[in-house]
């Protein structure tokens, strides 16, 4: 749980950067706030302040690359642990459709990449987390755009309520592929 509170946090510190100058989402530092730190549905909090994060760079996540790096992303998270059954893809798509910045890209796009890297990771997952990794890299030019995918990587992990040390690593392996440091986001 504590690993969810220092996220939320950072979520938060995040949030408020980018609110103060649109697009200046370094981490680190925090302008510290009471407002939501209550231990409960801590989990809930964190990805409720992701997700609003992200949808307040709505706008600036509109690229192919952003697209392709988080369906990536979306597909390592879900086979983190090396499988992926049918009600997990059937949810994991569900979040992916009602994701606000998603919504940029249509929703056919999106399903299509999504299933692209599901099917490669279960085939082979050593393979396709290589290839996930590549995809994932492409964001790496636009700093917003790597930590968005981060985050929305931490959104889709915490949406079932369990951020599994398999969910974290992959996280971490994308952080490094992004060139952003892991410890900014407490992974």
């Amino acid at each position: 749980m504590a690993l969810f509170d220092r996220l939320k946090d950072q979520a938060k510190n995040l949030q408020q950067q980018a609110q103060g100058g649109r697009g200046t989402t370094t981490g680190g530092a925090g302008h510290g706030s009471s407002h939501g730190s209550s231990r409960g549905g801590s989990r809930a909090q964190l990805v409720g302040v992701l997700k609003t994060q992200l949808g307040s760079l709505k706008t600036e996540l509109k690229s192919g690359a952003y697209r392709d790096a988080s369906m990536a992303m979306c597909a390592l998270v879900a086979a983190a642990d090396g499988q992926v059954d049918a009600a997990e893809m059937q949810q994991m798509e569900s979040l992916i459709l009602g994701n606000d910045v998603l919504q940029n890209f249509p929703p056919e796009q999106l399903r299509q990449r999504f299933h692209k890297h599901v099917d490669q990771l279960t085939r082979n997952f050593p393979q396709g987390k290589a290839e996930a990794l590549q995809e994932i890299a492409k964001a790496a030019k636009k700093p917003t755009e790597a930590r968005a995918v981060i985050q929305t990587g931490i959104v889709i992990a915490g949406a079932d309520g369990h951020f599994s040390q398999a969910e974290q690593s992959v996280l971490r392996e994308a952080c490094t592929t992004l060139g952003v440091p892991p410890a900014e986001f407490q992974l």
